[in-house]
């Protein structure tokens, strides 16, 4: 796949409308993409897309999750304005000055209560979204309590990389796309899963995981980097390689599984990084717990100012990200 294309494909996968629990429209945009390269493709009870390349050997999960994060409309005032709740890890700073919008099209502006003593005080119960509406009623037409939005930012490239709402993880759901047109023949029998309500609790993930009772299992999704200004000290950056998760909040990794990936990246020529995240979990955090115990690790693709309108990618890791994945199935 070259570089246009795959640019193509993250992009038509980052812009669908898809916070946790309402990633019908991802799952939409994907399952085209399999068509053709794949023996089976499903949507389990909870709405997850499973896509099944049969084999005789192992039974291997590759999980990545469709659900990005978003904010719930909790109440509408007399002026129209809407206030709002989180729909996973919202920063209220990040949402500050922001452009939301909701699955009908309708656009507002997120912006805070000014009379605030500091901006050390800005939580989201002191914010508001502004779809220029003027009284309740116009805003009741346009939205209703209970709607969700997710951030505005389009995808575009900028010297090798790229700049996008939600490349967590719709990033990791294009390299499953590119891992599955790649991989045309394998012994092993892959599950190419893309979960929901991630974002909120790993729960797709664990869902999937007790119905496909895999042997070994990988998660696929972005990292934080060390790379930026005055940064948290972290052994990840951009451009120099996907990490192979040793640990984060949610899991230590299989140490059998962490070898084998760091041998197949050793063969393949593939530089890697290795990450040791301090807050935050993947979907493996989840599976690895499922079904008595499954061998669990994660690959992530570096990502700056994750959770924000603005996540930036390099091309050259999801590219190796790809060839990774494959290298260790074969």
């Amino acid at each position: 796949m070259n570089d246009e294309n795959l640019i193509e494909m993250i992009g038509s996968i980052a812009q669908a409308f898809g916070p946790s629990g309402n990633e019908q429209n991802v799952r939409e945009a994907i399952e085209p993409m399999l068509s053709g390269y794949v023996d089976e493709i499903r949507v389990d009870p909870l709405g997850n897309l499973i896509a099944v390349k049969k084999g005789a050997g192992l039974k291997i999960m590759l999980a990545v999750h469709m659900d990005e994060i978003g904010i719930l409309i909790t109440y509408i005032d007399e002026k129209g304005f809407l206030r709002f709740g989180t729909v996973g890890g919202v920063s209220p700073h990040f949402a500050l000055g922001a452009r939301v919008v909701f699955e009908n099209g309708t656009i507002g502006t997120v912006w805070y209560e000014e009379k605030m003593d500091s901006m050390k005080d800005l939580k989201t119960d002191r914010m508001f979204i502004d779809i220029g509406a003027g009284s309740r009623e116009e805003a009741g037409a346009m939205v209703h309590v209970g709607d969700m939005a997710v951030f505005c930012g389009d995808t575009v490239e900028t010297n090798g990389k790229l700049i996008s709402k939600a490349m967590d993880d719709r990033v990791g759901c294009a390299v499953l796309v590119a891992l599955a047109r790649t991989l045309t023949e394998t012994e092993n029998e892959i599950h190419y899963v893309f979960t929901v309500q991630e974002e909120v609790g790993l729960r797709g993930a664990r869902t999937a995981a007790w119905g496909i009772m895999p042997d070994m299992a990988l998660a696929v999704d972005v990292t934080s980097v060390g790379d930026l200004p005055e940064s948290h000290h972290m052994a990840v950056s951009l451009g120099k390689g996907p990490t192979i998760k040793i640990k984060d909040s949610s899991i230590i990794c299989h140490p059998d599984v962490v070898e084998r990936l760091r041998a197949r990246a050793e063969e393949a020529g593939i530089t890697v990084q290795y990450e040791v995240l301090t807050a935050g979990g993947t979907d493996a955090g989840s599976i690895h717990l499922t079904a008595g115990g499954i061998p669990t690790g994660a690959v992530s693709i570096p990502t700056r100012f994750v959770h924000s309108p603005s996540e930036m990618i390099s091309l050259s890791d999801v590219k190796s990200a790809v060839k990774l994945l494959a290298a260790f199935i074969r």
